[in-house]
């Protein structure tokens, strides 16, 4: 069980540094396959060395070896929170079809959270490189997942199209087109509960920096990293989050 672990974990870590990559090249419509990792210092094409999740970062002391360029510390924040949602994932379901699928789903969230809070963009590659993968390991999860999941894709997706529409921009494309995938993922009703948690801990926010002045109401804030908070905990807790709205409700 512990060598489980520690495979699972140091998977999570190699999928942050792909991510990383991603996260970088994506919003700048590079290729996330073909060109190789170069110091964005000195240009210095880097070497396998220098390319391993966390040790290279700490045995480095977070610079590039050939020009001392500081590495961001983003680098080795997403390959441990990677590593992280790998492990919780596989202490939740085991090895089964359902974690492989929420390793996939969380790596999609990760990367549209930062790429969105950084950019105010979600990367179609991303929505469709989930899709593809989404919809075959949800199928594998369980056949009526899949119909959940359709369901579940089909209510976000409308839901925020509408809200697109009457706000007249208020809900960018990308935030459409990630929730809509969020419902293929979480499935129905449980993509709900992920959307709740992200109004309202997106709301919260909006006005918090609304009142420490760093906002105005007509300032456009990126929703995709509530999004994606609200999908990590639907994930892991909508099944006991309806069970306890529905006890306190009396219905």
């Amino acid at each position: 069980m512990f060598l489980d672990d520690i495979i699972v974990f140091i998977l999570g870590a190699c999928i942050g540094s792909f991510l990383n990559v991603c996260i970088h090249r994506l919003p700048l419509g590079q290729s996330v396959v073909y060109n190789p990792s170069h110091c964005p210092g000195c240009g210095h094409r880097l070497k396998a060395l220098d390319l391993v999740p966390l040790l290279s970062y700490i045995l480095l002391r977070g610079r590039c070896r050939y020009c001392g360029t500081r590495i961001p510390a983003r680098y080795p924040l997403v390959e441990s929170t990677a590593a992280v949602f790998f492990g919780a994932v596989y202490q939740f379901w085991g090895w089964q079809w359902q974690s492989v699928s929420m390793w996939v789903f969380f790596a999609v969230l990760l990367a549209a959270a930062l790429i969105d809070y950084r950019h105010k963009i979600i990367p179609d590659e991303l929505i469709i490189t989930g899709l593809v993968l989404g919809l075959p390991l949800v199928y594998l999860s369980g056949t009526g997942k899949l119909i959940d999941g359709l369901i579940g894709f089909l209510g976000a997706g409308v839901l925020f199209l509408i809200i697109a529409l009457v706000s007249k921009g208020g809900m960018g494309g990308g935030d459409i087109k990630l929730s809509a995938l969020m419902g293929l993922f979480l499935g129905w009703p449980d993509i709900l509960v992920a959307l709740f948690i992200s109004f309202l801990v997106g709301g919260l926010s909006g006005i918090m920096l609304m009142a420490l002045g760093q906002k105005g109401r007509k300032d456009a804030v990126p929703f995709g990293p509530y999004l994606a908070l609200g999908g990590v905990v639907a994930a892991f807790g909508a099944d006991w989050i309806i069970k306890w709205y529905w006890s306190i409700s009396g219905l």
